[in-house]
Order: structure tokens, then C-alpha cells, then sequence
């Protein structure tokens, strides 16, 4: 396999670099307009899917929503194996597979449910000899206790040689597991080596953790769950990780947390550190790094320098030379805010880079909130009423968090080209975040097992009326029981779905105890102050109120806009050479509103024909922009929202562009589609 070749799209994001970069130019800025659907592939398996599917030879390989794996004919769109792991199935969502070959022996291997997975690439089918029967566990290398708690995948690992390094998705609560960097032999599926992204004693960067901090077995993450980029050359993996758990409040973790949100380089072929930058000391925001960096070229003070690239929720870029770390642009470390939360104490400062500017606005006034919001004077004293700022610490009060939850920057990442200039597109999106004191085991007492399950696992997102926050992507469970059925609910509880977690922990007892409080059919009797069952093992002082997008009463931002943007910085200079809006809600724009830009997820490719590709946005449009300039070129819509990395590859002589349409997120209707289009 050369991932050079881009008449293929043989990796995820397009190759190693992960720079969503294609060299076609059959397809250019003269002819874009002429595009024209090529085929459609329906896998019957609709729903959300954020897939940026691969390339290999002629072969299209992606999945479906509920984690099917398939290849295509990639010219033609037709099916040439479909296969399905046995069992009761999984709705987490995938972003793709990772192809794999040497002397004949093709694979894919993929994640499902807990697993890394082998599939022949030829034929579907499980390759016994892997692990067993076709699969290992992700909780391999990490920590004993990740065995009884939520473990998964949602990126495509990397390739070297013959090994497959892991991204890990684990809870964000009390008690998750710690996400260890693993990296298995693609053959065997045997571990090679791990990265302890929390050090044992004695290492590197323990002495900014407490020293009982492994042994209490309440903090976990700092796992990378975005993807990673590989030089192969250098042998250098750069792997940039996510904040500690839980992940808003970190009395019970003092200290800055290395190597929590940091960019890490470690030699590929054995684990070893080389190298890290952490972009927020003691995180209590959330602010994971969303995104795999991008390995790109510089022209710095005269000088060639082969550098990496990362973007931040925050709407950071952080751009260092990529074999020693060295930032090619000033950060300063700047003071934020001390926490008033009773055994919270947050880092004095935070890194701040001087140049590029950032993509995202981070700071609000009142001047900001909408204009054209029928509710503005609402809007306006909760927005008086709220904590402001970046880094501002949470509490009981609420904090406005711009960029919200998911970015700024989120996991469709940044495209680069040739000459150094990055693309990236990101969310405006405000959010209201607070916390409140964590219910005690006294005032538990009164209530059935199911209720308290429920309050100690589903209640942030869902709420305590069961309403859940449709706005903010949370759904209400009011009269679930009249909707799905009980085995649906369980198989959700044990898997997740979407960007909820699995409870791979919880007993059927457990389920069967939160299922029959949901259908309100638990048997109520005298309380027995009897709790252990349904108590959580770890609880802090403080709980998480929710994700809560801060709306208007049309559930539109209640901000002034650009709500979404796109982005192109010349990282030789740091310079912003243009922004435009991405996306509209065309019922404001027939009101006569500018185009006001969407959330959006999934990021944009470049090609070496001046053109740039990028769905991703609520209003289900596809489009294509002149990279120099920024101008819409082309634009159609979608059979559903296309939630994805677009992919582009060239058979024959013809150029296809392909984008999976799955829609189902931001409340957008559900869709099952792969499409391609050509000239």
C-alpha cells in the first residue's frame, strides 16, 4: 500500500499527516460547478455515521451506522461484501477502518463494541488468527479495573510496519478507566507497547499528580480518542489527549495533570517519550484536544521546517517544529481566574499563543447577544447573571463556555496543503455550565433503586423530569416505554449510542432496575436505606449539570452571528487569510438575515485543483469553495446531513468525490447514504 498515491484515499484523513490533502486536480475550480451525482450507495442501516471512508485499489471500505463494515466498488457504488459481528450489536459511532497489507494478507481492522477487529479485505470475513477468533480486548494494557468499566473506539488506529497504535474512548465521570496509548501487532493482535498517560511513581510528570492518584481508582481518562498522526520517516507518532475524569472538577486530582491535553511525541517502534506540549494545565472545561494534528511544511525566518500542527476546542492553533517540540510562533502563558469551589485550585496560568490569531471568538459582551432573538431581554440578564471568560472556573452559578462543548474545533480536524496553509472549520456555539453539590446517601434513601441508577448515571443529560435537553442533542425519555422496547434500552445501557457511553459495568439487575423506573413500573416500598446497589462506587463532592447550550426561545444560538465558520491561516506567517460563514437556516435568510453559519461536524479536504470540500453542516448542504479566496463554487444538498470527512480518489481517469450522509445528529433527519459525485 503507498499512501503517497492520491489517486487513492488509502488512510483515514486522507494519509499519515492526516492533512485531508489530495493532489487530484481533474476536478479544479473551472469545472467544480459541472459536478454531477456519480452514484448512491443505501446501506439500509440509517443513522448517524461520521465515517470518512478509505480507498484501497479500486475498493471503497466503510460502515454504517450501527457499525456494519462493507466495501464497495468504488467506481460504481456496488456492494461487495457486507459483514455484521455477531450479537446484539452496537450504535457508537465509528469514523472509519484501517487498512492493512503485506506479502498478500489484506485486513481491516476496525472497532467494535470494546474490540480492535480483523476482517479479511477481500472476503469480510474475521481473521481467525487475530487475537482470538478476530478480535482483543481495548482494555489489554490498560489499568485492571478498565475491565469492568466503559471502553471503546470511535477514530481509526495508525499503521507502522506492522503495528496499529489505538485511539480510546472512555467515560468522562468519577471511576473511568485511565486511556492508555496501546499499540497491538496487526498480525497477532498482541500487545507491543503501552504509554501510561497518568505515569506510575518515580516517572516523568507523576509529581503533578497526587501520589494516591492511581491507587484511589476515581480518576480516569487523559486517553486520546480523536486519532494521531505518524511520521514514518522520523518514526514519531503525535498524539494529542483528552482532560482528566471527571472532567469539571478536579479537587481529587491536584496539580497540572500531565499528560492530560497535551500533544505527545513518541517513538512508534517502541512507546518511548520524546516530547509534549499540554495546551491546559488541570483541565476542568473539557477542553480535550478534538482532533489529530497535521504534519505540514514551513517556510519559518527563511528556513524549510517540517512541523505539526494542532487545533483546540478553545480555537487555538499551536504550531511546533515536529522532531523537538520547539514552538515556531510566542505562547505566553497567561493568569486566568483562581476557582471559588471549596478544594479546587486551578493553575494560575494557561498557554496562550500570540500568533495565529485565534478562529473562534473566546470572549462575549453584551453587545453579542442576538440582535434578532424575540427573547433578547432574557437572554440579556442570563447572560448578566452568568460567569464570563476563558478559563473561567466553573461553579455553582452558571459560566458561559465559548467556544462551547464541542469547539471551536472539533473531531473532523483541519485540512493542510503544500504550501502550509491550514483550513478549519468551527463552532460558535455558546454553553451554560454549572455544578451543585452531590446529592448524599441520606437523602438517597427515600428514593427506589432505578431512580437512584438513573440519577447517578442518565440525570446530566436527561434531567431529573426525564426531558431531557432536545436542543442541546440530549433526548427526552418521557413515555420511552410507548417508543422502545425493553431489550433496545438494555443493549443502549450496555453499548451507548451516538457520543453516549456504554455502562458495560452495570448488572442486568441494574438495567432491569433503571428500565422499570423509565416505564414507571418499579415496585415501590417502605425505603430500607439499603443504597450499596445503586450508589456509584465514586461520587465527589460536586456533580455536572448538564450540557446546556445557551438558545434563544427559537433554539437558535443566542449569540450574534457567524454561528459557524470556515477558516484558511497561513501558518508560514500566522496570518488569518480569510473567513467565511458556514452554512444557513434558510428560514432566517428568507427573513432576510446574512447567512448566519450552522454547528457542523466533519471536516474539509483540499486538492491540489484550488478547491476545498467540506459538508458538515446542519443545513445538509455539500460544498465546495475556491481555497484561495474562499468563494462558494458549488453547493448541493444533501439526502441527509453529511456529518463526515468527504473523501476524494480517481479510477480510470475520473475523479470522485464521496461523503457519507447519515444526518440523525443536531436533530436533523436520519439518512443511510454513501454519495459520490464526478464530473
Amino acid at each position: 500500500m503507498n499512501s503517497s498515491d492520491h489517486t487513492q484515499w488509502a488512510e483515514y484523513l486522507g494519509g499519515p499527516e492526516r492533512n485531508h490533502y489530495s493532489s487530484l486536480a481533474q476536478i479544479n475550480v473551472s469545472n467544480v460547478a459541472k459536478l454531477q451525482i456519480a452514484w448512491e450507495y443505501r446501506s439500509g442501516d440509517s443513522g448517524q455515521v461520521q465515517c470518512n471512508p478509505i480507498i484501497v485499489n479500486g475498493v471503497l471500505f466503510g460502515v454504517t451506522a450501527s457499525n456494519q463494515v462493507f466495501a464497495l466498488d468504488a467506481a460504481t457504488g456496488n456492494e461487495k461484501w457486507k459483514y455484521t459481528q455477531p450479537g446484539e450489536g452496537t450504535s457508537n459511532v465509528n469514523r472509519g477502518v484501517t487498512y492493512w497489507e503485506a506479502d498478500g494478507d489484506k485486513r481491516i481492522l476496525y472497532a467494535y463494541s470494546s474490540f480492535l477487529c480483523a476482517l479479511n479485505a477481500e472476503t469480510g470475513q474475521p481473521v481467525k488468527s487475530f487475537g482470538d477468533n478476530g478480535k482483543v480486548s481495548l482494555s489489554a494494557g490498560l489499568e485492571p479495573n478498565a475491565k469492568e468499566r466503559f471502553v471503546g473506539s470511535t477514530t481509526p488506529g495508525t499503521l507502522f510496519n506492522d503495528l496499529i497504535i489505538m485511539p480510546l474512548r472512555v467515560g468522562e465521570g468519577e471511576g473511568a478507566a485511565i486511556g492508555y496509548i496501546q499499540a497491538f501487532n496487526v498480525k497477532t493482535g498482541k500487545l507491543a507497547w503501552i504509554f501510561k498517560t497518568i505515569p506510575d511513581a518515580g516517572e516523568k510528570g507523576a509529581s503533578t499528580w497526587p501520589s494516591y492518584i492511581k491507587s484511589n481508582g476515581d480518576v480516569g481518562g487523559v486517553n486520546n480518542w480523536a486519532g494521531m498522526a505518524v511520521d514514518r520517516e522520523r518514526e514519531i507518532i503525535y498524539i494529542p489527549t483528552g482532560s482528566p475524569a471527571f472532567d469539571f472538577y478536579g479537587g481529587n486530582r491536584l496539580g497540572d495533570n500531565l499528560y492530560a491535553n497535551c500533544l505527545l511525541a513518541l517513538n512508534v517502534r517502541t512507546g518511548k517519550y520524546i516530547w509534549h506540549y499540554q495546551m491546559v494545565h488541570h483541565d476542568v472545561w473539557d477542553r480535550d484536544l478534538p482532533a489529530p494534528p497535521n504534519l505540514l511544511t514551513v517556510t519559518h525566518h527563511g528556513e524549510k521546517i517540517d512541523a505539526v500542527a494542532q487545533v483546540t476546542k478553545n480555537g487555538f492553533v499551536f504550531l511546533f517544529d515536529r522532531e523537538n517540540g520547539k514552538p515556531l510562533f510566542p505562547i505566553e502563558e497567561k493568569n486566568f481566574p483562581k476557582s471559588d469551589m471549596p478544594g479546587e485550585v486551578v493553575s494560575n496560568t494557561q498557554p496562550v499563543p500570540a500568533i495565529p490569531k485565534p478562529f473562534a471568538r473566546q470572549q462575549l459582551n453584551e453587545g453579542d447577544i442576538s440582535t434578532f432573538a424575540e427573547n433578547r431581554s432574557e437572554l440579556l440578564a442570563s447572560f448578566k447573571k452568568a460567569k464570563k471568560g476563558m478559563y473561567q472556573p466553573l461553579g455553582f452559578m452558571p459560566t458561559v463556555v465559548l467556544p462551547g462543548a464541542d469547539g471551536g474545533a472539533e473531531w473532523g480536524g483541519a485540512a493542510a496543503d503544500p504550501d502550509g496553509i491550514l483550513y478549519v472549520n468551527s463552532n460558535e456555539m455558546p454553553w451554560l455550565f454549572s455544578l451543585s453539590k452531590t446529592v448524599s446517601v441520606a437523602q438517597q434513601s427515600n428514593l427506589t433503586a432505578g431512580n437512584l441508577l438513573y440519577n447517578n448515571t442518565c440525570i446530566t443529560c436527561h434531567g431529573a423530569s426525564l426531558k431531557g435537553n432536545p436542543a442541546s442533542g440530549y433526548p427526552s425519555l418521557v413515555n420511552i416505554k410507548e417508543r422502545v422496547g425493553r431489550k433496545v434500552i438494555s443493549n443502549l445501557i450496555t453499548s451507548g449510542r451516538g457520543m453516549m457511553p456504554g455502562f458495560s459495568n452495570m448488572s442486568t439487575a441494574q438495567k432491569q432496575s433503571i428500565i422499570d423506573f423509565l416505564f414507571h413500573e418499579e415496585k415501590i416500598e417502605a425505603p430500607s436505606g439499603k443504597t450499596k446497589n445503586a450508589v456509584p462506587e465514586f461520587a465527589g463532592p460536586y456533580k455536572f449539570d448538564g450540557y446546556n447550550k445557551f438558545l434563544d426561545n427559537n433554539g437558535y444560538p443566542a449569540i450574534t452571528p457567524p454561528w459557524g465558520t470556515l477558516t484558511a491561516i497561513d501558518l508560514n506567517t500566522g496570518k488569518h487569510l480569510w473567513q467565511k460563514t458556514l452554512g444557513e437556516f434558510k428560514e432566517l435568510s428568507a427573513k432576510g438575515i446574512s447567512p448566519t453559519g450552522t454547528e457542523n461536524y466533519g471536516g474539509p479536504i483540499v486538492t491540489a485543483g484550488g478547491l476545498l470540500f467540506i459538508a458538515a453542516t446542519k443545513d445538509g448542504m455539500f460544498r465546495a469553495f475556491d481555497k484561495k479566496t474562499g468563494k462558494l463554487l458549488w453547493e448541493t444538498e444533501l439526502p441527509a446531513a453529511g456529518f463526515a470527512t468527504p473523501s476524494t480518489y480517481q479510477i480510470n481517469g475520473k475523479q470522485y468525490i464521496v461523503i457519507a450522509c447519515g444526518g440523525t445528529k443536531l436533530g436533523t433527519k436520519k439518512g443511510d447514504s454513501y454519495m459520490a459525485f464526478s464530473l
